[in-house]
Parts: structure tokens; C-alpha cells; sequence
């Protein structure tokens, strides 16, 4: 079962006693946090739960999987994030 953005808000909406809104602010706060880091290349940690940071992939050779045809792939970016140790004892439980 997957949750979305707005069973999220709810859900913290009613555990924390804030309004969907300020729930809906709050989170709108955060990703841009981690926006920010990310382009400014910075890792952002919040101990115990999560990281996120940017990491740079090489230049490489691919392959056109409709043609078969040798392609280039330029250098770029991409995002790892990583679960803290609450998250990964979360996932470690059963209920």
C-alpha cells in the first residue's frame, strides 16, 4: 500500500493537532530545504532518519536499445538518499 502527499498531511494533520495547511506549509518547507542542499551540492542529515545528497555520475557508453547503436551518455547529476537508523529498524519490524 502506497501513501500519498495529501493521506501524509492528513495523517500528521491529526497526530501533531495542526491544520492540513500548516501541515501542507510545513512540508512545502522541507522539500525545498532539500532542494536547496541538493543544487548547492551540500548533503543534508537529519540524524537517525534520512540523507540526502547530490552525486555526479561519469560520461559513459550506452546503447540505443530500438537501434543497438553505440551512444554517448554525458556526465550529470543524480540524488542518493539514504535511511537513517530508525527508518531502517522501522523496516526491520513486522506487524
Amino acid at each position: 500500500m502506497a501513501k500519498n502527499r495529501s493521506e501524509l498531511v492528513a495523517e500528521v494533520a491529526e497526530k501533531s493537532g495542526l491544520t492540513q495547511k500548516q501541515v501542507s506549509d510545513v512540508l512545502d518547507g522541507v522539500f525545498e530545504s532539500f532542494t536547496d542542499a541538493v543544487e548547492a551540492g551540500e548533503k543534508l542529515t537529519i540524524p537517525g532518519w534520512l540523507s540526502v545528497e547530490r552525486t555526479e555520475r561519469a560520461a559513459r557508453k550506452g546503447r540505443n536499445p530500438q537501434t543497438g547503436a553505440e551512444i554517448e551518455i554525458p556526465a550529470g547529476y543524480s540524488v542518493k538518499l539514504s535511511a537513517g537508523s530508525k527508518l531502517k529498524a522501522a523496516a526491520g519490524t513486522k506487524k
